[in-house]
């Protein structure tokens, strides 16, 4: 396994104007002769998304704890950019705050790898409990060194392969040979779907309504929510639920703001952060019903007969190849194992 070369930072003669940028866009007075401060987080989601959602509940979250003083205001739909975009801005300090998926930053801090791993936990519930742990918060503070900062984890569900109308549907992991599926930029997703016998295609999320449409690919990989919030159901023919990946969203913010809040306001985001997280999974498991039962009405061919057995046997080993390139993620596996409801090494084993 391949660790993936981490996103540096801009030249210098590129900074100035960064910081410029900065002093406009993310941490600015609302009025003249107001002393509020205002965070500007933007992201790639349509407001309709229950992450978005969570991130409004943060923003809410901040003004109330600090009596107005510090406002979060959020820039929607990609407006200022893809993902990874994104992330590179607070990076460098021209933004204060995002949504990313863990799957993005791994190239921004490679631990975030541990999540590319197929069928690392065994349910919702297992992931939850092992955001709770210290392994959990160091890998949230582990990108520091790249200028973020995580201050939560969102609910972003169980991520399942769904075909362009037309194609066959999955209900094997042979189903998958041949197929150019749109993957994250991601080098653990794109090493899974080609385990999987596919050819993984990184592309903007924003791009793949169209990609799917024009078949510059055959599917994709995501959760229920998104696939019906961004309108791909109406170009998806069927979506196989094999749950290969339960990839959570982390809010990140650059370095530039962090540093010039006071750590009594840094403290304050934090719990604003951990009390929108709560917002956000009620949202979520309410979307994430509505959404599956609006793709079934569509007409999109719902596969629940998909022989997981395959799939986990097509990437067993992956944790142990992992663990043996990183051995930085170890103290990661072992929170993950300790925080199952049946121990690892009486679990029934993968076929």
């Amino acid at each position: 396994m391949t660790e993936p070369r981490p996103s540096r930072l801009a030249p210098a003669f590129l900074l100035l104007p960064v910081a410029l940028l900065a002093l406009a866009g993310w941490l600015r007075a609302t009025a003249p002769g107001a002393d509020a401060t205002v965070l500007r987080l933007a992201h790639a989601l349509n407001t309709e998304h229950p992450v978005h959602g969570g991130m409004v509940a943060f923003a809410d979250e901040v003004a109330r704890r600090s009596d107005g003083r510090l406002r979060v205001e959020i820039v929607a739909d990609g407006k200022l950019g893809s993902e990874r975009e994104l992330v590179e801005q607070v990076q460098l300090g021209s933004l204060a705050l995002t949504k990313a998926s863990a799957g993005q930053l791994e190239a921004f801090a490679p631990d975030y790898m541990v999540f590319g791993l197929p069928y690392l936990f065994d349910d919702s519930a297992h992931f939850w409990r092992f955001a709770a742990t210290p392994a959990a918060e160091a890998l949230l503070a582990s990108s520091e060194r790249r200028n973020l900062v995580g201050l939560t984890f969102y609910d972003a569900g169980v991520r399942s392969f769904y075909l362009a109308r037309g194609k066959p549907p999955v209900r094997r992991v042979e189903d998958l040979a041949g197929l150019s599926l749109r993957v994250m930029p991601s080098r653990t997703a794109m090493r899974m779907v080609e385990a999987f016998g596919a050819k993984p295609v990184p592309i903007p999320f924003g791009e793949l309504y169209t990609a799917i449409d024009s078949g510059t690919v055959d599917g994709a990989e995501n959760n229920a929510p998104s696939l019906f919030t961004s309108r791909q159901f109406e170009v998806a023919g069927s979506y196989s639920l094999n749950g290969h990946l339960l990839l959570p969203d982390v809010l990140v913010i650059g370095t530039a703001a962090w540093s010039r809040l006071s750590a009594d306001d840094q403290q304050l985001l934090r719990e604003a952060a951990q009390a929108s997280m709560a917002v956000q999974r009620r949202l979520w498991a309410e979307e994430e019903a509505r959404s599956l039962a609006a793709i079934r009405a569509a007409g999109v061919d719902v596969i629940d007969d998909v022989d997981v057995a395959g799939f986990r046997a097509a990437t067993a080993g992956f944790d142990d190849a992992l663990r043996a390139e990183r051995p930085s993620v170890a103290p990661l596996l072992a929170a993950i194992d300790a925080t199952r409801e049946t121990p690892a090494s009486v679990r029934e084993p993968v076929p």
